[in-house]
């Protein structure tokens, strides 16, 4: 997916500014796609000027005036013949998996630090997602029923709540390894240098 088509996403569901837009980044549409305000900024004036997106001036009280963008018809098109076209599975890259397996060869105690701060990311992440969950979708201020743009935006949200769980999972059971190993003679290496044990 291109940076174009998440901004497309987020001005056919609200149109806004440039600094609104980044501020959704921030918040919501990071859930599946990040973005600098520099990168946004720069892929709206691409966008604006290919003629994809309209702009407006918004006169503000007591500070300067705006430019707001909404979609246009160009914009449309460009993001229907997009969702319609078929996208490859996503492969999963992963620099701490392939550190981890690595630490077999040095000490897998050095990387109890890593992992923990790893954790700590992904616990923030999560703290995050449930708190805009709870905010926009199942608190009380939240809208009952939802819309169909809102149930889509939740089932997106729900997708990053439970990857961050899974992760988080994941590393306990890593510094548990890893735990267990430092309180060991450590890994030792097996046949053409490779760890003993069962391979992954």
């Amino acid at each position: 997916m291109a940076l174009e088509h998440a901004i497309l996403v987020s001005l056919l569901e609200k149109p806004g500014s440039g600094y609104e837009l980044a501020r959704r980044f921030e918040r919501s549409i990071g859930y599946f796609w990040t973005a600098t305000h520099q990168q946004i900024y720069r892929v709206l004036k691409r966008m604006e000027s290919e003629g994809v997106l309209s702009v407006r001036e918004v006169t503000q009280h007591g500070r300067p005036d705006k430019k707001e963008y909404s979609v246009a018809d160009p914009g449309r098109a460009a993001l229907s013949g997009w969702l319609h076209e078929p996208i490859e599975p996503e492969s999963l890259r992963h620099d701490l998996a392939v550190k981890i397996r690595g630490s077999a060869f040095d000490d897998p105690a050095a990387l109890i630090d890593e992992v923990e701060r790893h954790h700590q990311v992904h616990s923030d992440r999560l703290a995050h997602y449930l708190a805009g969950e709870l905010r926009d979708f199942t608190g009380p201020d939240a809208p009952a029923p939802l819309d169909a743009g809102q149930q889509l935006q939740h089932v997106v949200l729900r997708g990053g709540i439970a990857f961050e769980r899974m992760t988080i999972a994941w590393l306990d059971d890593v510094l548990a390894t890893l735990h267990t190993l430092a309180k060991s003679t450590g890994v030792t290496a097996g046949p053409q240098g490779s760890p003993s044990g069962p391979s992954a």
